[in-house]
Order: structure tokens, then sequence, then C-alpha cells
């Protein structure tokens, strides 16, 4: 039988078949697994074994990477610490020193010092270029390029990436892709469904959901993720077995929360585009009636004292990430795009009057209201 995504967040992971069987997979907290005697040590050795050393294996971190590639369709995937730890596992996965990357110029600023700084004292090059027009990215790509790097939807203005047109052009060249599938969620897209090679997420994010865990996911090509699963080991960039529990526990309600949500952030950007106070407001709008996705990025208009809105936000919590079940703002120049260049900021049209909402499951109504009266009471 072929689950349906709400079935499979359930029920990606097999029934037990221990003495004991839990309804729930318990929380393997231990740093390390104990053997009757040597030959059951050598075992592990000899691959008859699971685990070892929670750094190297553990059971929870395990049905979490299962779990997530399950509902987005990959044969394979690696929890890990933190969303840019899965982006540094995939990276590793697919490039090494002299070889080079040609990513999106519009994705989220830890990524993109990731790509420019920590990877460059690597060795590793990145080339960024807009991905609106792929001749550009065409015209980027190098003798030693191995990875096109992108986002499914980006981050902060939800540019929705055109991923068949970039995987026809990686085929093309014999490149590999990785695409950072945490905006959408695999609720509303499935990267490696459409060729994509890896795919990422920060799981701190959605499938998570409830803003009290830091964990990533990598999924994809089998090669691929071996590859990837070394690096996370051998780099340290494991996440505990407490925190793949929690988040697995987050992922059973992704389709109930992500439906909430964007619903939720629809009506919020159609309310908010026609407000005269504010000058552009970004939403996946063509995508789905819907809804699609959960973030609202908007620009205050000139009137709108930036300052006052913020302080003016009642019960709307300001907060440097996003996601949870609460509606909450950040400030991109300000938090997630502040490590990018001033120009790369000026390019992408970052600026003081931009704010990025993660709509929560509140009402629609509750949380259209306190935005607007945000914007009454900072005019100046």
């Amino acid at each position: 039988m072929t689950k349906k995504f709400e079935t499979m967040l359930l029920h990606s992971v097999k029934k037990s078949d221990k003495p004991i069987k839990s309804k729930v997979t318990p929380i393997y907290q231990t740093s390390a697994f104990t053997f009757a005697d040597l030959d059951e040590l050598e075992g592990y050795y000899q691959g008859e074994g699971n685990y070892l050393y929670s750094r190297t294996g553990n059971p929870n971190p395990d049905e979490l990477g299962k779990a997530v590639a399950a509902i987005e369709g990959a044969p394979e995937g690696i929890a890990t610490s933190s969303g840019l730890s899965a982006i540094l596992a995939g990276v590793l996965a697919a490039v090494k020193s002299g070889d080079h990357i040609v990513a999106a110029d519009d994705l989220y600023g830890g990524s993109f010092h990731l790509l420019k700084a920590e990877l460059h004292d690597l060795g590793i090059e990145t080339t960024f270029v807009s991905f609106l027009d792929l001749s550009l990215v065409e015209k980027a790509i190098q003798p030693n390029t191995k990875l096109l790097y992108t986002e499914s939807i980006t981050n902060p203005f939800l540019r929705v990436e055109d991923l068949e047109s970039v995987v026809a052009l990686a085929k093309k060249y014999d490149l590999m892709t990785l695409v950072d599938n945490t905006f959408a969620t695999p609720y509303h897209s499935n990267p490696y469904l459409l060729g994509v090679d890896m795919v990422v997420h920060s799981a701190t994010k959605y499938i998570g959901g409830h803003s009290d865990v830091t964990s990533g996911v990598l999924v994809g090509r089998e090669d691929l993720l071996t590859k990837a699963r070394a690096k996370v080991v051998n780099l340290g960039a494991n996440v505990s077995p407490f925190e793949a529990w929690l988040t697995c526990r987050g992922l059973k309600t992704l389709a109930l929360r992500m439906k909430s949500q964007s619903y939720n952030a629809r009506k919020l950007a159609e309310a908010l585009r026609e407000n005269k106070y504010i000058s552009k407001a970004y939403y996946p709008f063509q995508e789905a009636e819907e809804g699609y996705g959960a973030m609202v990025t908007i620009e205050l208009g000139q009137q709108v004292d930036v300052n006052q809105f913020f302080k003016s936000l009642s019960w709307v919590k300001i907060a440097p990430t996003l996601a949870g079940v609460e509606t909450t703002v950040s400030h991109p120049l300000k938090t997630s795009h502040r490590a990018l260049p001033k120009e790369a900021q000026e390019a992408l049209g970052i600026t003081n009057n931009v704010i990025r909402i993660s709509v929560g499951i509140e009402h629609a109504d509750d949380i259209i209201q306190v935005f607007e009266e945000a914007i009454r009471n900072s005019l100046s």
C-alpha cells in the first residue's frame, strides 16, 4: 500500500521486533553501547552490530534520518547537530579542496558565510550568482565546478526555485546538486524526486516545529550519504539522542502544522499587500491557493518607524530564528543576513525596512490584526 504524506509521517519507522515493544522509540541517552564479550565486539567491526559509540551511531538520530528520508522519497538520510552541519556534510560529500561551487546569491546568511568564508579556508571556492537567470549560472561553471547549491524557497525573499531547470543544467555538465528545503518542507516540495542529489533541512525549524531543539537532516543518494555520514562522524557533527528524539516527536505533526501555518501565511500576505504603508509583501502566491509555506516577508514603507513597529507587536515575539508554532518576527539585516557584505545586502534589497515574519498556528484574523495595529501605531 502506498501511504499518503500524513500517514508516512507517523509510520515511516517499522514496528519494533524487540522483546519490549514500546509504542514510541525510547530515548537511548547513552554515550556508548556494551558488548557481552570480545567476539561480539569484533562482530560490530565486521558489520554484524549496529552501535558502538553515540558519535558513530545511535537509534534516535538514525530514526530521524530515516524518517525524513522516507517523506522526501530519498533512499538514505542522516541527522546532524544543526542545519549548517547538515549543509557542511553535504557539501564535503560532493567537493574537496581545489573544487568549485556555484551557489544562488539569495541564500540564508549563515549558508552564504559557510560557503564564502569557511569553505574558502579549506580551499573550496564558491561563485554566487542569481539563479533567476540560469544562463548566468551556466557562465559561472568552471572546469573544476562540482556542485550547484540553492534553496527551494529562498531566505528571506521567498523566491521559489525552478528545481527542474537547475537539475537539467547540472546534468548537462555532470554536476551534483544540493538544495536546502527548510522553508518549503517535504509537505510542499520534494526536491529529491525532481532529480536533486541531496536535500538538506535545518530540522530546528519546521521538522522539529516547536522551537525547542537544534538539529539538521541531510537526505539523498546513497553513495553521497555514505560520504556525508563519515564527515558527520569524523567531524563530530552528530546530534544528541535527546535532540533527535524531540525532533522526531515534532515531525509527526508536520502536516497539521504546515497546513495551518501556510494557510495563515497566505491570509496575512494577502492582507498586508493591500496595506498602503507596506511597500511590498513577499509570498509565493502563485504556487498554491491554500498557501505555500509559512513565511511572509514585508518591506515597510518610509512612513513607518521600524523600531516602533517592533515595539508595537504586542504578543508577537522578536526572534532570530523561525518556524515555531507561535508567530514571530525577525530583522534580516541585523540577524540572519548580518554577515553578508554590505554590497551583497544592497544588491539583494535587504534593507532596514525588510521584516521576515514566521507565521504560527494562531487564528489568522488575530495575526492580521496584530500586524495592522503595529503598522498604525508606528506611523511617523
